[in-house]
């Protein structure tokens, strides 16, 4: 079961994949092993990197765990799915009371919901590759009225640091949430990471802890990396990140998923790997 993160890790932070990790990506598809795309990235953002990686058919956590699909792009009448997708899990939550928090603490930032439904709603033109779609404008009164299953958060007038220590004094109560490399914040339900909604896919499948790789850059990959069997930091991560992994590879410019990706399918080459493949 190799769990991977997509920006800073599948693609660099321009959205670009290589040839060598796409090559990669899908030799371990190829091989029977479990790939599945565990990233911040709404659904209609990660379905790209599915389709580049070859994955036909399997499971992706999108939305920090807040969405978990299952993909099967079969035919319809060989059984496969009507869009190739389905959504399997949401985790929702009332974002009102983060919204009023934030907003009052802090006044110059802008404001998206990721909706149950699978649209986008923003307080102002906010547009990120990690949407997927472009956000319509509402208003705030209709945003704290949304069932969402992520919230984001972006100051062009903070750093990173600054931001975090905003966000950290106000003290969100019911929610989940990571700060970015950049003054962005994503906020999920209570409990929810890629973490939780992985072990629960782990669960359904039946796949054993010893099997599981994972692979992240970002701190939204800090518990992610630490319930995996084999954690693996991006070379570029954050100190925190690095902690918290078995080992770091390279950077993401510098392809260091690829040298991790080949690993595994040595790794289940080896005729001491028997049937204990990720």
């Amino acid at each position: 079961m190799v769990c991977l993160d997509v920006d800073g890790t599948i693609v660099n932070h321009d959205g670009h994949m290589s040839d060598a990790v796409k090559q990669a990506g899908r030799a371990v598809v190829a091989d029977g092993h479990t790939v599945v795309i565990a990233t911040g990235r709404s659904l209609q953002a990660t379905l790209p990197i599915i389709e580049t990686f070859g994955i036909t058919h399997g499971y992706a956590v999108c939305s920090n765990g807040g969405v978990t699909l299952r993909i099967d792009a079969r035919p319809p009448e060989e059984g496969g799915l009507e869009d190739g997708f389905e959504v399997i899990d949401q985790q929702v939550f009332d974002p009102a009371p983060a919204l009023k928090a934030l907003n009052e603490r802090l006044s110059t930032a802008r404001f998206a919901i990721e909706t149950s439904a699978g649209h986008f709603i923003a307080t102002e033109r906010f547009e990120d590759l990690t949407f997927g779609l472009v956000p319509e404008p509402v208003s705030m009164k209709q945003m704290k009225r949304a069932e969402a299953v992520r919230l984001v958060v972006n100051s062009d007038d903070a750093t990173a640091h600054e931001f975090a220590r905003a966000v950290r004094d106000i003290g969100l109560q019911g929610v989940s949430y990571s700060v970015g490399w950049s003054a962005w914040i994503d906020i999920t339900a209570d409990g929810v990471t890629k973490a939780f909604s992985l072990e629960t896919l782990r669960k359904k499948l039946g796949a054993p802890k010893e099997v599981t790789v994972a692979c992240g850059d970002g701190r939204n990959d800090m518990e992610m990396l630490q319930w995996a069997h084999r954690g693996v930091a991006m070379g570029q991560a954050a100190p925190e990140v690095k902690e918290v992994a078995d080992e770091v590879t390279g950077t993401v410019d510098e392809d260091g998923l690829v040298d991790v990706l080949y690993s595994i399918l040595e790794a289940a080459d080896s005729p001491a790997a028997g049937e204990a493949q990720p």
